[in-house]
């Protein structure tokens, strides 16, 4: 929900972050695996029950995802291998952060109540999967009303409150299941029309061809006017007296009566044998 509304007023936040880290040298990957590293000590201090550390280290964790987005539009080093790198260093850390949510769960409220950050795990990777499979297809599968954004939003107030943290973490648990719902029906919509044609690529030959037609036209249009145009100067006597076409034959000029003598000397040297 945030990203869909509030994206554009993001980015222009953090444009200037993405100027200033891109001078540092730090490349858009160097961020995605900060990311992933600070989820490991995160997911250790809620286990633990340091849950103000926690707080402070899952905050740290979700920043560089924020930031290398903006990084990687600032040194034109956007690509589908980061982009790619990203979405799984995403899963990675929900998956250790929300471990070590089950763990504290279990040791304050009881075994049973690790299966709840699991079943919050679980869905999340839902709703990713759905927009993955969409994208794929070639279909946009953004929105909901529990995307990343907000699922740590409300995953840091339950380290505030932790009294309250089974009760949160079933709203997260119920707003992910409305996500993945509405992923799937816009997705299932939007696939059950018929795909754009795809624009067809001309091959070598073809570039080729059209290539040498222009260069054609071009140069018979320079000869008809050539041809068209008066000469402001007398023909000199040379080989070739009148307007030649370029790859054409050439009508008049002392070469063309030389071989036309040549064809009828022949037909003379016969008529003087019968006389």
């Amino acid at each position: 929900m945030f990203d869909a509304r509030f994206r554009t007023a993001v980015d222009r936040v953090v444009s200037p972050a993405g100027r200033a880290l891109m001078r540092t040298g730090l490349a858009p990957d160097h961020l995605t695996a900060l990311g992933i590293l600070l989820s490991v000590p995160t997911a250790w201090a809620v286990a633990t029950g340091h849950l103000v550390l926690a707080i402070v280290l899952y905050v740290g964790s979700a920043l560089p995802d924020l930031f290398d987005g903006s990084l990687a539009k600032a040194s034109g080093r956007t690509s589908r291998r980061g982009a790619f790198f990203d979405s799984v260093g995403d899963r990675i850390s929900d998956t250790v952060v929300l471990a070590g949510f089950a763990w504290y769960a279990q040791d304050r409220f009881g075994a049973h109540a690790a299966l709840v950050p699991l079943a919050v795990l679980g869905v999340s990777q839902l709703v990713s999967y759905i927009r993955a499979k969409g994208d794929a297809l070639g279909i946009n599968a953004k929105g909901g009303l529990m995307e990343r954004g907000e699922r740590v939003f409300v995953l840091c107030f339950a380290l505030k409150f932790p009294a309250d943290m089974l009760w949160l973490l079933w709203l997260v648990f119920a707003l992910s299941c409305l996500t993945a719902a509405q992923r799937f029906v816009k997705v299932w919509r939007q696939a059950g029309k018929p795909p754009a044609p795809l624009p067809v690529e001309p091959t070598a030959v073809v570039l080729r061809w059209r290539a040498w037609r222009e260069e054609r036209a071009g140069r018979d249009a320079r000869w008809a006017r050539s041809a068209r145009r008066p000469s402001s100067r007398p023909a000199a006597d040379g080989f070739f007296t009148g307007p030649k076409r370029p790859g054409g034959p050439t009508s008049y000029g002392r070469w063309h009566e030389r071989r036309m003598a040549r064809r009828q000397r022949p037909a003379q040297e016969g008529a003087r044998r019968r006389d």
